[in-house]
């Protein structure tokens, strides 16, 4: 396998300009796992990525050497000190890249545990939304056009993942698809909902969270039949938009195992 002493190999500068540029990424429909645990992921789920990058000081780890012997000799670098020392892009304390095409999730009726995000464009709160559904057991995770994008270097290290747990769906118009959605669609709102504990989450359900600020759009409230809010006795305005993921998320998790033992 190549050895790389200086950063002016053309799979490394590829890998690094994946990790800088949001362009690339959206272009290419690739993008740059960081962390032995990503890459480690990432082939358990989906199989082995185009490139992996190790810098030599990992590549004596038991744990990346087995992620080097699932991938061909041809596809991986292994990158000495000097030249990984040169990579700013690179975040302090990653050892392991892998280069990766991003899953197409695969076409077929919509799922019965969904996730919807409108606007939401903070990567750490996407990145923990999609980390928590994935814990949670919801299968689809469907994000409107402004969402951050999901394949981001933030998004990928807070969702630690999950990415590879779900099916991710980008670019979707969320009112069209709630609107033709078979099951309850369940918009959260920071007030005037029923209370999450009381409204009925037992079946098939599409949560929706919306943008930090501004919350979710009245044409998607218009179309989910089911608006839920987090009670917050301690008199607080709002909670986190990842939070009020997580509570929802959790309290339809149960419902369902309350309902199955009966």
């Amino acid at each position: 396998m190549p050895r790389v002493s200086s950063r002016d190999n053309p799979r490394l500068n590829e890998a690094i300009r994946l990790i800088a540029s949001s362009r690339d990424r959206r272009k290419s429909g690739r993008c740059v796992l960081e962390g032995e645990h990503l890459v480690r992921v990432y082939v358990a789920r989906v199989g082995v990525p185009e490139t992996l990058v190790v810098h030599e000081e990992a590549a004596q780890s038991p744990a990346v050497q087995a992620l080097i012997a699932a991938t061909p000799a041809s596809r991986t670098l292994i990158v000495a000190e000097s030249a990984w020392r040169d990579i700013p892009q690179i975040a302090p304390g990653i050892t392991v890249l892998a280069v990766v095409a991003v899953p197409e999730p695969a076409a077929g009726a919509a799922a019965g545990f969904c996730l919807l995000l409108e606007d939401v464009q903070d990567p750490g709160n996407v990145g923990s939304m999609l980390r928590t559904a994935a814990a949670a057991g919801v299968e689809q995770a469907l994000m409107s056009p402004s969402c951050a994008f999901a394949w981001s270097p933030k998004v990928l290290r807070a969702a630690q993942g999950a990415h590879f747990h779900l099916a991710i769906s980008e670019g979707v118009d969320l009112v069209a698809w709630a609107r033709d959605y078979e099951g309850n669609v369940v918009a959260t709102v920071a007030t005037g909902g029923r209370a999450v504990f009381e409204a009925d989450l037992r079946d098939r359900v599409a949560l929706v969270l919306g943008n930090e600020g501004a919350g979710i759009s009245p044409e998607l409230l218009a179309v989910a039949p089911i608006h839920v809010t987090v009670p917050m006795p301690g008199g607080f305005e709002s909670l986190n938009v990842a939070a009020a993921a997580a509570v929802c998320l959790y309290e339809c998790i149960r419902q369902r195992a309350t309902a199955a033992k009966r």
